[in-house]
């Protein structure tokens, strides 16, 4: 019974998770299609104003523009961080690829990876676990480490696959860090049957690893 109850609970999870990212797929794309081709035009359209005004309405076109395309800019980064495309496209490995140069352009934050060559095959499910959880450590060391280094690292281990997410910020302590964002990485981990383990002292920096385990895939 209690065996039972917790493949329901996993697979009621399961699903819910699904319909979050087929909604997060969606927005993404209606991002992109409608709001981005939109922007994009009135962007066009302020560059032939301004070559055809004159100084100095001229400047404050060009400031008008510039304000536009920055906001471009913003619906375009939202729409990667709601669905990265790379993913889908390009495997694993690209789209982590994405996100560190992302951050770092985004943050300042200095970001590192190292991705092991001829890791074990992971499912579709376990791929976009392995990115959530990468993206939402790396926004967490941006947002709250006040940190300067990041280190992402994907590589397998007695053939289990681990990333492992860490920081040089200030740390702090795991048990009393229960933000949403370490609960929705746990309950991601679990989806998977993977295990997640945090670890952090006050003024040492952070780390978080994933480690899927490949007996539970068999």
């Amino acid at each position: 019974m209690i065996g039972r109850l917790e493949t329901e609970r996993r697979e009621s999870a399961r699903r819910s998770l699904a319909a979050q990212e087929a909604e997060r797929a969606r927005i993404a794309r209606e991002l992109h299609d409608q709001i981005g081709q939109s922007l994009t035009a009135v962007v066009l359209q302020l560059e032939r104003a301004a070559r055809r005004t004159e100084a100095p309405v001229r400047g404050e076109v060009e400031e008008a523009r510039e304000a536009v395309r920055e906001s471009l800019e913003e619906v375009r980064e939202i729409a990667r961080r709601l669905r990265p495309e790379a993913l889908d496209d390009l495997g694993l490995a690209s789209a982590l690829a994405a996100l560190t140069l992302n951050v770092s352009r985004r943050t300042g934050l200095r970001v590192e990876r190292r991705i092991a060559a001829g890791l074990p095959e992971l499912s579709p499910e376990e791929e976009l676990v392995v990115y959530r959880v990468a993206q939402e450590g790396l926004t967490n060391v941006a947002r709250h480490a006040d940190a300067r280094h990041a280190w992402v690292t994907l590589d397998s281990r007695n053939g289990d696959v681990a990333l492992e997410v860490r920081d040089d910020g200030r740390g702090f302590e795991p048990r009393a860090a229960a933000g949403a964002g370490l609960r929705g990485m746990r309950e991601r981990a679990l989806l998977v049957g993977a295990d997640l383990d945090v670890e952090s002292r006050n003024g040492e920096g952070a780390a978080v690893r994933l480690t899927l385990r490949r007996e539970a895939a068999q």
